[in-house]
């Protein structure tokens, strides 16, 4: 099921090397990637979702393009590997819109962009 939804939903691929996408239903964004999706989001073409791609979702969060984290965390350390938040990310607060616990302990939570962060003692 998940095969057959992801070829027959639109996608537009953000690339530094491809010069053109064969994937069913893929459009190439071409030029400045920020510039690219700050258009599709002023079009009224639904959610734009960012998969398997830290470096476009760093990018889209240092210009302010995310308005809903969906966040996945397995319970399990690992150590090392690439950073969603990594050095450099723009200090921001977020408001939880929802948060469950699969029977496996997999957090699933979502989460919107709220300002600034405040910082507290403890």
């Amino acid at each position: 099921p998940f095969t057959d939804r992801m070829n027959s939903m639109h996608k537009y691929v953000a690339s530094r090397t491809l010069t053109s996408v064969e994937w069913q239903n893929s459009t190439l964004l071409e030029g400045d990637t920020v510039d690219a999706v700050g258009k599709l989001k002023a079009s009224d073409g639904g959610d734009i979702n960012v998969v398997g791609s830290g470096d476009l979702a760093q990018t889209l969060m240092r210009h302010g393009l995310v308005d809903e984290y969906r966040l996945t965390i397995h319970p399990v350390i690992i150590g090392t590997g690439k950073r969603l938040f990594a050095d450099g990310a723009i200090p921001t607060a977020l408001e939880p819109v929802s948060v469950s616990t699969t029977k496996g302990g997999t957090v699933l939570g979502v989460y919107r962009p709220s300002g600034n962060p405040g910082y507290d003692s403890y």
